[in-house]
């Protein structure tokens, strides 16, 4: 399957690995009205197909550079108030889809990421980036406060008085800088970004989907909740783990000392 808007491509192959891409190269991949609204056809087509994994990546020299401004400055008064909440109400209901599914997302950064790019870095479950990318939040360099789930991810991946240092002096850091306090997950050499998110993609295409939604949600929830009720929310999670259809293949697979085949069971709808 492929299809997308003009801003946003999706491919989604026989095997369920889901390729989306941001197509706004020329412009920073910048998130006007039109990319925010394929984004969200992307996530929920992936959701219709119950892919097995997504990889999300950005066309030409920088991933994603936040908003775009050129867009918003034709605006102003209620229009602006308007258009903007058009524009996060699209890409805040993307990232719903995208969490609540259980594919893990792929994500390989590379040049400039700013604004509302770092929310969807940050959204990943792997985020690769080039050693060559650099990170700044920019929102409040302009007057802006934080969107795309950019000041509820910085604060839980890097702490709040690293998420306050980057959101109030829009510092930018360097992708070594970014991995060190858990940013992105690890850093790549640029010729090999595009490869290396492909096979960790695919790994994980290859993998248990279930028990990757289960554990998605797990790790989401254990930020907040008390340890007892977690605990116990951890214990019921994996009873039904083991009785699924995943489970069984996956200890099979162990004692009888071979790999599991853990595609030969459908992702959940």
């Amino acid at each position: 399957m492929t299809s997308g808007a003009a801003s946003v491509g999706i491919e989604i192959d026989d095997a369920g690995l889901a390729r989306v891409t941001l197509r706004r190269g020329e412009a920073g991949n910048a998130i006007d009205l039109d990319l925010a609204r394929g984004l969200l056809e992307a996530a929920r087509a992936c959701a219709r197909e119950a892919v097995r994994a997504v990889l999300l990546t950005g066309e030409g020299r920088s991933f994603c550079v936040g908003g775009d401004l050129r867009e918003f400055s034709r605006l102003s008064g209620e229009a602006l108030e308007k258009h903007l909440t058009a524009v996060t109400d699209a890409l805040h209901d993307a990232l719903r889809t995208f969490a609540a599914s259980d594919a893990p997302v792929v994500a390989a950064v590379q040049g400039a990421v700013a604004g509302a790019g770092i929310g969807l870095a940050a959204a990943a479950d792997v985020t690769l980036a080039a050693d060559d990318a650099s990170f700044t939040a920019a929102y409040t360099g302009i007057g802006y406060s934080p969107d795309a789930g950019v000041s509820w991810f910085l604060p839980r991946l890097v702490g709040p008085k690293r998420a306050l240092d980057l959101l109030l002096t829009n510092r930018r850091i360097p992708a070594a800088e970014a991995a060190a306090i858990g940013l992105v997950s690890r850093t790549v050499a640029p010729e090999r970004l595009a490869a290396e998110a492909e096979r960790t993609a695919e790994a994980l295409r290859r993998g248990p989907t279930t028990a990757f939604g289960t554990t998605r949600r797990l790790v989401a929830a254990g930020l907040t909740a008390d340890l007892g009720p977690h605990l116990d929310r951890e214990a019921a999670a994996l009873a039904a783990a083991a009785a699924s259809d995943t489970g069984r293949e996956g200890v099979a697979a162990f004692l009888g000392k071979r790999t599991p085949d853990f595609t030969r069971i459908p992702p959940s709808p």
